[in-house]
């Protein structure tokens, strides 16, 4: 067998354990900042919420630029870029890497909600997207 071939196989056999590692150091995380019980209903309701965008009357969700349905691809409100789908069954890479899960939880939530998104409202939207 050719050594390129084991790399790979190595690497899409690795690929949704290290997405759970990731999704579970995460999880961690709130734990110690005080989550004590995560919802994927809670979050699936988060995602779905609309929030009024400050000064303007409009309102905004998750589903906006994501879709209603995290398992399909979104589309990027205001550039049309092409989102991949959110939800890990899905897309294994979505939740591969913490420092880039806090970088979109942020930036997400501010443009979302207005503001930075709590410890309990990420859990449960990870809980929701990772389930």
């Amino acid at each position: 067998m050719n050594a390129g071939y084991l790399v790979l196989v190595g690497a899409l056999l690795a690929g949704p354990a290290a997405s759970a590692d990731a999704v579970q150091q995460m999880l961690n995380e709130y734990r110690q900042q005080g989550v004590t019980t995560m919802s994927a209903q809670a979050g699936r309701e988060l995602w779905e919420r609309k929030f009024p965008k400050p000064g303007s009357g409009q309102l905004r969700s998750c589903t906006i630029c994501h879709g209603d349905r995290p398992e399909n691809p979104g589309k990027h409100a205001r550039t049309g870029k092409l989102i991949e789908p959110m939800a890990a069954s899905v897309n294994s890479k979505r939740f591969s890497d913490p420092r880039k899960i806090r970088k979109w939880f942020k930036r997400n939530c501010k443009w979302t909600l207005g503001r930075e998104c709590s410890a309990q409202e990420q859990a449960d939207i990870l809980v929701f997207l990772s389930s």
